[in-house]
C-alpha cells in the first residue's frame, strides 16, 4: 500500500473510532437524561433534602421541579471521591445546591461540567491568590475550587452548610462560578438575558471597586463586612460570594445592596426572600 494512502487509512480510522465514541456518549448521556426524567424520585435522597435549609421552604412545584433536576444533574455528571467513598447523600446534597441556584432557569444542567471530586475535608492546594490588589503565592487550605469542567469540594463544608443557615455556601459559591466559566471566561460576568448588561456593568463595577478601595484602605466597615474582603480578590470572586449572601441571608443584601440583590433577583430569576424567614437571618 502507498505510503499517502496509508496515512490517510490511519486518520480515517482515528476519525471513524473518534466519531464512533462521541456519538455512543451522546446516546449514554440522552439516555440517562431519559432516565431522570421518568424514574421516582427516591425516598431515601428526599429525606436528605427534607434536613437541608432551603428544601423545606420551597412551594410544591418547585419541589418537583428540582428532583428532576437533582436526578439529571446525578445522572449525568461524574461523582469521584478523594480519599473517602461518595454517598447518595454527598450527591444528593451538592446536587441540590447546584440546581437551587438555576431553578429559574429551566432545563438548564451545566453544560460543561464533567466531574465534582470530594474531599472528606478542607484541601490544600498551591496557588497565587490577590486581595486588595496584592497577590501572595503560596499553599492555601480551600474547601471548594472550580473550573470549567471540574468543581472540587470539602464534604465536611458541604454538610455543615447545608444543614446549617451561616455566610456561606461552598456549592453555591463554587456554582456560581460554573455559571461565570460558561462563557469562557471567569471575570464574574456570566452569560446574561437580553437587556440585562448594561445594568451589570455599571452595578457590579461600582459595589466592586467601593469594596476593594474599603479593603485597600483598612476601610473595612459596616456593610463591607457583609461582602467581606474575600469578595475583594477579583470580579469572579464578588460575584460568587454575592451570590451565596443572594441565597443564604438575601434580606441583608438587599437591605445593605439594594441595586445589586435586584441585579442578581433578575439574574437567577426568583426572589429568595421567599425562602429564608426575617428571624432566621
Amino acid at each position: 500500500m502507498p505510503y499517502p494512502l496509508a496515512i490517510l487509512l490511519i486518520f480515517s480510522t482515528v476519525f471513524v473510532l473518534a466519531a464512533l465514541f462521541y456519538l455512543y456518549r451522546w446516546y449514554r448521556e440522552r439516555q440517562q437524561i431519559k432516565k431522570a426524567m421518568t424514574m421516582p424520585f427516591p425516598d431515601a435522597w428526599r429525606h436528605y433534602l427534607e434536613h437541608t435549609v432551603h428544601y423545606p421552604r420551597l412551594d410544591a412545584e418547585q419541589k418537583r421541579r428540582i428532583e428532576r433536576s437533582v436526578l439529571k444533574f446525578i445522572f449525568t455528571k461524574r461523582f469521584v471521591g478523594i480519599g473517602l467513598d461518595v454517598t447518595d447523600e454527598m450527591k444528593v446534597v451538592t446536587a441540590f445546591y447546584a440546581c437551587l441556584i438555576v431553578l429559574g432557569k429551566p432545563g438548564y444542567c451545566y453544560t460543561s461540567l464533567k466531574t465534582v471530586l470530594i474531599y472528606s475535608h478542607d484541601f490544600i492546594v498551591k496557588q497565587v491568590q490577590g486581595n486588595g490588589g496584592i497577590f501572595t503565592e503560596g499553599a492555601f487550605v480551600l474547601e471548594g475550587q472550580s473550573n470549567a469542567e471540574t468543581v472540587v469540594l470539602s464534604w465536611h463544608e458541604v454538610r455543615k452548610q447545608a444543614y446549617h443557615l451561616t455566610h456561606h455556601n461552598v456549592v453555591v459559591h463554587e456554582f456560581a462560578h460554573e455559571l461565570d466559566f460558561e462563557d469562557g471566561l471567569p471575570d464574574g460576568t456570566p452569560p446574561l438575558q437580553r437587556g440585562l448588561y448594561d445594568r451589570w456593568s455599571r452595578i457590579m463595577q461600582r459595589d466592586y471597586a467601593a469594596l476593594s478601595q474599603a479593603v485597600t484602605r483598612g476601610r473595612y466597615l459596616e456593610k463591607y463586612k457583609l461582602l467581606g474582603d474575600y469578595a475583594a480578590t477579583n470580579e469572579a470572586e464578588f460575584f460568587a460570594v454575592a451570590s451565596e449572601l443572594f441565597f443564604e441571608h438575601p434580606r441583608k443584601l438587599y437591605r445593605h445592596f439594594p441595586e445589586l440583590f435586584n441585579l442578581f433577583r433578575d439574574f437567577y430569576s426568583f426572589d429568595p426572600r421567599d425562602w429564608i424567614p426575617p428571624a432566621e437571618e
